[in-house]
């Protein structure tokens, strides 16, 4: 890669997406809400064709409801990690379940970049994880708050991308069927 650090670059062999705390009560006050499912949804289905693990979490579910609707049915199987902490490595539930997938890159996607998506990402960098946050499918409720979150989130180490950047690094190369799937999905 002529120098460049790995961190950088994705294989569908070692990475996992996460999607974090895109529950009902939550979604409902946040202005890009559409965006964010939309993109979690090109994520979610590229991930369903190249075999690429799905983590979801939900942060206090009895109190913000859990993972919308859209989001739920897309996935291979709705088995949200229950957690309380901001962080979604202090859930032990969760860290263990990213651990036994082996994978060293985590594709973060998800609510709020300034509080859950943040901490997240210090904490896997701290378990030996690179975070990869996918702007465009992570919000706040304030737009101050979202680019703090991503500012803060790039100064401590993690890759900032968006949702085209991850579909294609993943996919290498056009012409196959996952491509064809994709292309046509964001167009």
């Amino acid at each position: 890669m002529g120098g460049l650090d790995n961190k950088y670059f994705l294989e569908k062999d070692d990475s996992v997406l996460l999607i974090v705390d895109i529950q009902d009560r939550l979604a409902t006050v946040m202005q890009e809400r559409d965006r964010v499912v939309r993109n979690c949804l090109n994520l979610i289905e590229l991930a369903k064709m190249i075999n690429v693990p799905v983590v979801v979490t939900e942060q206090y579910p009895k109190g913000l409801g859990h993972t919308v609707a859209e989001i739920q049915s897309a996935l291979p199987a709705y088995q949200p990690i229950e957690k309380t902490s901001f962080n979604c490595c202090g859930e032990p539930t969760f860290i263990e379940a990213v651990r036994k997938l082996r994978r060293k890159k985590v594709v973060l996607a998800g609510m709020e970049t300034h509080i859950c998506c943040l901490q997240t990402t210090i904490g896997l960098l701290q378990d030996g994880f690179m975070p990869h946050v996918v702007q465009d499918a992570v919000c706040s409720r304030t737009t101050e708050n979202w680019k703090a979150g991503l500012e803060y989130m790039r100064d401590v180490g993690a890759v900032i991308s968006c949702t085209e950047t991850v579909l294609f690094q993943l996919l290498k190369v056009a012409g196959t069927e996952e491509f064809k799937k994709i292309s046509q999905r964001i167009k």
